[in-house]
């Protein structure tokens, strides 16, 4: 089992130091309450049938049987309330030695564990149910994806959050030393910093691609029912209609009440309508960052920001809303996020530079030297293989991150630390051999955001491949360690005189406290 991340193994009788604890005993009845349902729709079903046809609530018939019936019920349910209470009495959790460890099963045991120094992101989960009964999901990530997600469910919710930032003081560095007992560390402070009005999500959702997409959609069903004269094929839409209608009920409940604030223990996301979430996101994990504004959007000025870290991917309803640092927000949201995200752009003056990265169009698209705005584009002996996009298509190396532009109707803005490049790769097709241009591919972890350089110049893409590599070398051996907390300006209120720029120091985006404090002014 790699140290790094989480396996399943034996179980181990002995118990290590540190306190084992168990989670809440109602824990298996909110995980399990589809199971009851399903023992009571299977007995209550024909009943309600009755009950609705006018007739008898127990059918006659079934009254010599009626004994048998009940005592299978009953022996059904006394087995799934049993599983239900070995399940809570097998599982347990603790804290020690620098990992997290839980416990599960009472016939195939498991125990899966974490190291505290690699935990990349951390998620309180309270689904509808939970949150009746005011239980929360703690589920962390660890180096990879997917399968390494340790899960709590299910804890008091005040329990939950000093878990939480139990784990993240020490992941982070606050707390170190031997920790054969248990020492609970208070939640940190935080500052909230942005928050999504309601109106503005739906505008977002009723604006978005799917929504022109539908319209599109809807207009040639309309066009081909006209034309064949045939009034069924509206009937085949329901389903159709149903999928959409969920699509967007899923992206409004998962959007609804964003709220994003900081604190000495990382970015702090939350959402949700029914189903609410809350994310802690150390800002030195975060592997890229991607800001996109579809057509529609820039009538209004919106943006939205992906993120890739490291345990999220990118699978699934569920990794696209935890990869979200920002549904639909406005330029100065996106540079107040990117604030957090990077706290040192590297840049003289990382207001124009950004700016030109989101909305900038190079005048020239000269092949031996950056445009106007320093963003090196697409030459122009390129242009037939991007009509439109070849003045946008481009890159800017700063001395923190390498700033990826591409898209003139679309238009997105990758920022990938350059310690956060794993790899790299030039690919060059045989159109892009003719026009003596190249790709250059930035790998990080899985997630939404791929970091790409469209049809630069052979001669910039190969100088680009050289220097970003020495650039994430030498920025890797700069990140001497694990803990966020010594690489990161922290940006919480209490310190926020530490995120300030010393004489001679390079010019840091206006923290989140200052900004509101020059829109106040």
């Amino acid at each position: 089992m790699s140290p790094e991340g989480n396996a399943a193994v034996s179980l181990r009788d002995e118990t290590v130091d540190g306190v084992w604890r168990r989670v809440h005993p109602a824990s298996p009845f909110v995980r399990g309450w589809v199971a009851l349902a399903a023992v009571g729709y299977f007995f209550g079903r024909d009943a309600f049938e009755r009950v609705l046809q006018g007739r008898e609530f127990v059918d006659p018939n079934l009254n010599s049987r009626a004994p048998w019936l009940l005592a299978g019920g009953a022996v059904l349910l006394l087995l799934t309330v049993g599983g239900f209470i070995l399940s809570w009495y097998f599982t347990r959790y603790q804290v020690a030695e620098g990992y997290v460890r839980v416990n599960t099963g009472f016939l195939f045991k498991q125990q899966r564990q974490a190291r505290l120094d690699r935990v990349q992101a951390i998620d309180i989960v309270q689904p509808l149910l939970a949150r009746i009964f005011g239980l929360a999901e703690l589920k962390f990530e660890v180096a990879d994806a997917g399968e390494s997600a340790v899960r709590l469910a299910y804890l008091p919710l005040d329990q939950a959050k000093q878990l939480r930032a139990t784990i993240l003081a020490r992941a982070a560095g606050v707390v170190s030393g031997p920790e054969a007992a248990w020492e609970e560390v208070p939640e940190a402070p935080e500052h909230v910093v942005l928050s999504v009005p309601p109106g503005r999500l739906i505008g977002s959702l009723l604006l978005s691609e799917q929504t022109v997409g539908i319209l599109l959609g809807a207009a040639a069903v309309v066009g081909v029912s006209v034309l064949m004269d045939n009034q069924a094929i509206f009937l085949a839409l329901i389903p159709a209609i149903l999928g959409i209608g969920a699509a967007y009920w899923s992206s409004f409940n998962k959007g609804y009440n964003f709220t994003a604030a900081i604190s000495p223990d990382g970015i702090r996301l939350r959402y949700g309508l029914l189903d609410t979430q809350a994310q802690t996101l150390p800002p030195g994990r975060i592997q890229a960052v991607m800001v996109a504004q579809p057509p529609i959007w820039r009538i209004f000025g919106w943006y939205r920001m992906h993120v890739n870290v490291a345990g999220y991917g990118a699978a699934g309803t569920e990794g696209a809303a935890r990869t979200m640092l920002l549904p639909v927000g406005l330029k100065p949201d996106v540079m107040r996020m990117m604030s957090l995200v990077l706290p040192d752009p590297g840049v003289d003056d990382p207001e124009k530079v950004f700016t030109a990265g989101l909305t900038g169009l190079a005048a020239g698209g000269r092949p031996a030297a950056p445009s106007d705005d320093g963003f090196v584009v697409t030459p122009r002996r390129a242009r037939l293989l991007a009509p439109l996009g070849w003045r946008r298509n481009g890159f800017f190396a700063t001395r923190t991150a390498l700033l990826i532009r591409s898209g003139r109707w679309w238009r997105t803005l990758v920022v990938v630390p350059h310690q956060r490049t794993q790899s790299m790769a030039l690919h060059q097709g045989p159109l892009a051999r003719r026009f003596r241009v190249a790709d250059l591919v930035l790998h990080t972890t899985a997630g939404p955001v791929t970091p790409r350089v469209f049809q630069a110049g052979v001669e910039q893409a190969v100088e680009l491949f050289d220097q970003q590599a020495a650039r994430a070398r030498e920025a890797r051996k700069r990140q001497t360690g694990e803990q966020w907390l010594a690489q990161v300006a922290p940006q919480a209120p209490e310190v926020a005189a530490a995120a300030q720029p010393q004489p001679g120091q390079p010019e840091q985006f206006p923290s989140p406290l200052q900004q509101e404090d020059r829109q106040d002014g």
